[in-house]
């Protein structure tokens, strides 16, 4: 008479915790990252509209005409800010932007206050002595918006551009 052997195929407890203990370490190891994702495509994201910012401001600029004497009044918009004044004012303007980049404030000085929902601060210096047609403008956008010291922000770009006069 001969016997069947049967047998059966099973994992052990030892190996069951060897691959629990892989799995765990992986998962640690992938959630170990994630802050340091989001952090990334935060700063990804704030970056993305800084140069937004930039480049409305840099439009703004190039779509500004000269006006002759006695004009600036009957044109439109306010040409008291940016368009045109700065040919005869050595300070720089300063504009904030909200986190959309739309434009909330603007003042002239090195170090004024931000609005209260400002994320951008940007600013503008313009590089004597400008000439007849063309001047040099140093455009810096930094956030937070309510840090004016640039060694402490938690971002910066900064541009030269050709401004036609």
């Amino acid at each position: 008479m001969k016997r069947s052997v049967r047998i059966t195929a099973a994992f052990s407890l030892v190996e069951i915790v060897l691959a629990l203990g892989v799995a765990a370490f992986a998962l640690i190891a992938v959630l170990g990252m994630l802050p340091v994702g989001l952090k990334v495509q935060q700063a990804s994201v704030q970056q993305t509209m800084a140069n937004a910012v930039m480049s409305q401001i840099i439009d703004d600029l190039r779509a500004d005409v000269r006006l002759p004497p006695g004009q600036a009044t009957k044109a439109a918009g306010d040409w008291s800010l940016l368009n045109g004044h700065w040919a005869n004012v050595a300070v720089p303007d300063t504009l904030f932007f909200t986190i959309d980049a739309k434009e909330n404030g603007y003042a002239s000085g090195s170090a004024p206050p931000a609005p209260a929902d400002s994320v951008f601060r940007a600013t503008i210096t313009y590089l004597f002595p400008p000439t007849a047609t063309t001047s040099i403008a140093k455009i810096t956008i930094s956030w937070p918006a309510d840090q004016s010291d640039l060694t402490k922000v938690a971002g910066l770009i900064d541009m030269f551009a050709a401004v036609n006069r």
